[in-house]
């Protein structure tokens, strides 16, 4: 999953694109979609699916473009991303582990609906990806093209994934939802504490 160097361009765009779509998870980020989008109209749900992912998409886009230059002039590091991600996870997963009938975090709503935070940024978006886009594209900047190609790649088969996630809950049912969100907040929380292990040691140890 690095540079390219003498790698063919088909492979670093495959290998990219396989990368960037393990850490996007779209299949784990289905029941996250489904409990954000539980308090939104139903025939708005598709909507606003739409919509999160193409912010989520112009973020990518806009990081593989700038990431580099604007974590340089606010000196913020991959480890500091990336352990911010894990803080961020950690927030989300103790939400859907925990559930109440208020939101713990104050989020500007639209009739019920969630903009940008948290189904385009931090579930697509997420800082892991960020910062896993930002080392690709330092460390071999001519490649841009076949990164931004495995980031569009990975982005459409996610996007695929999440605007079918209402027939997921027509078939599995809310007590099978309910089941999948426990769980995946128990391995989010795994998630987050080992990023933010991960980025803590690398800033130390780098």
């Amino acid at each position: 999953m690095l540079p390219r160097g003498s790698r063919p361009a088909m492979e670093l765009l495959l290998s990219s694109a396989f990368t960037f779509l393990l850490v996007m998870d779209p299949l784990g980020n289905v029941p996250l979609f489904l409990t954000s989008l539980r308090t939104t109209r139903p025939e708005r749900r598709q909507w606003v699916i739409l919509r999160e992912l193409f912010i989520a998409l112009v973020v990518m886009v806009a990081f593989l473009f700038l990431g580099q230059g604007l974590l340089a002039l606010i000196h913020v590091e991959g480890p500091a991303l990336q352990a911010a991600g894990g803080v961020i996870l950690l927030l989300i997963s103790i939400r859907m582990i925990f559930p109440t009938p208020q939101a713990n975090l104050t989020e500007p709503h639209t009739h019920d609906e969630p903009f940008i935070v948290p189904l385009a940024v931090p579930y697509i978006a997420g800082p892991s990806l960020l910062a896993i886009i930002v080392v690709f594209v330092s460390q071999s900047p001519d490649d841009w093209p076949w990164f931004l190609g495995g980031l569009v790649t990975a982005w459409l088969i996610t996007a695929v994934a999440l605007y079918f996630s209402g027939f997921l809950q027509r078939v599995l049912g809310t007590r099978t939802l309910v089941a999948t969100e426990r769980l995946m907040g128990m391995i989010l929380v795994m998630v987050s504490v080992q990023m933010m292990f991960e980025g803590t040691r690398a800033y130390f140890v780098g």
